[in-house]
């Protein structure tokens, strides 16, 4: 079995700070790799994915400067990664919604994971596609879809990339793109009323300038609330390790939410808002706690007393690399039985002596 993996060609796979997509592309790739699957992952030149790569695009491009050619560039590599893979692999496994259209034009099976919100305009042109195999990255996400072939995979991390640390120190983090739906304001309003320091890493989108020039940027002082800027994999470990807790207090339907459990699989603690997944992350007194406000999450913050080590327990059984390529490995190997399945029933010829 040979899965061809098609990732967008803007940011390399891992990435190198932010990336949600590209990060669940290298953790399944490699993943896979390791059971003995064959992979080929259509990516950009500056991507280190252990597991073999193929583009038409040198170098990444992110945060993207010439938005109006971006559609044209995505185009152009999903349909040559699409045409490719189609001639090399067994299943296309794409992660873009423009990238099911290509299904009308190669005869080889396709899944796409839903890595966005809901959108009732996509899930019509879903619709329009009702062979493919769909994913969902949470049962929140999954309950607005309808497709016919459809099932829920949770993300899953590798595990050896995040170091566990018991000893906290008395600070907070936020890990995110520093947005208004993110609830960043919010995080620091947690800061404000508990007096405990917060560090805020994340990427400021052009799009979202404006929210952190009024609303964050005044209340940067070094102290109680600091910036630090994108964060690797390496600063990921030592912000989210050292933190007493991880606040996420989105404002929207979470599709998944990663870095809660990036956050978790250093022993961290995450104090979340509620909205799409974060239920079937967090789970209360154990991983954390769902809060219904930044008053809770003060008092929550005051009241912490969750042990690094069953934090980390939580995530090895429940969001494990390994339980999430288990599970697209079914799936695969699902579709590939069904394919041969329709060969015989449309193929007069097909013997009971070949299907032994």
């Amino acid at each position: 079995m040979k899965i061809g993996l098609v990732a967008p060609p803007f940011i390399a796979v891992p990435p190198e700070d932010y990336g949600g997509t590209e990060l669940f592309v290298a953790h399944l790739a490699e993943g896979l790799q390791r059971e003995g699957i064959d992979v080929v992952v259509y990516t950009n030149g500056e991507s280190k994915v252990n597991a073999q790569r193929r583009w038409i695009y040198e170098r990444s491009e992110w945060p993207l400067k010439a938005s109006q050619h971006v559609f044209e560039r995505e185009l152009n590599h999903t349909a040559w990664a699409v045409q490719d893979a189609a001639r090399d692999c067994d299943v296309v496994h794409v992660q873009s919604a423009m990238a099911i259209a290509l299904s009308r034009f190669v005869n080889r099976p396709m899944v796409l994971t839903l890595h966005g919100p809901n959108d009732k305009k996509l899930t019509e042109y879903y619709r329009s596609y009702p062979n493919l195999h769909y994913v969902c990255i949470s049962e929140a996400q999954s309950q607005n879809e309808s497709m016919p072939k459809m099932r829920i995979i949770h993300h899953g991390i590798d595990l050896s990339s995040y170091q566990l640390v018991e000893n906290k120190q008395q600070y907070l983090s936020f890990i995110g793109r520093i947005a208004p739906i993110k609830g960043t304001h919010l995080a620091i309003d947690v800061a404000r009323r508990t007096g405990i320091p917060l560090k805020i890493a994340g990427e400021i989108q052009p799009v979202n300038r404006e929210y952190f020039e009024k609303k964050i940027k005044p209340e940067l002082d070094g102290k109680l609330v600091e910036y630090i800027g994108p964060a690797d994999l390496r600063a990921k470990n030592e912000l989210l390790g050292n933190s007493m807790a991880m606040l996420f207090p989105i404002l929207w339907n979470e599709p998944f939410g990663l870095v809660m459990v990036e956050a978790m699989a250093c022993g961290t603690p995450v104090l979340a808002m509620p909205g799409g997944s974060v239920a079937e992350i967090v789970r209360n007194g154990v991983s954390g706690f769902i809060c219904s406000s930044a008053r809770e999450m003060s008092k929550r913050v005051r009241d912490l007393n969750i042990p690094a080590a069953s934090v980390r327990r939580y995530v090895e059984e429940n969001f494990s690399v390994e339980r999430m390529v288990r599970s697209y490995a079914s799936l695969y190997e699902q579709i590939l039985r069904e394919g041969q399945a329709a060969e015989v029933a449309v193929d007069p010829n097909f013997s009971r002596s070949k299907a032994s």
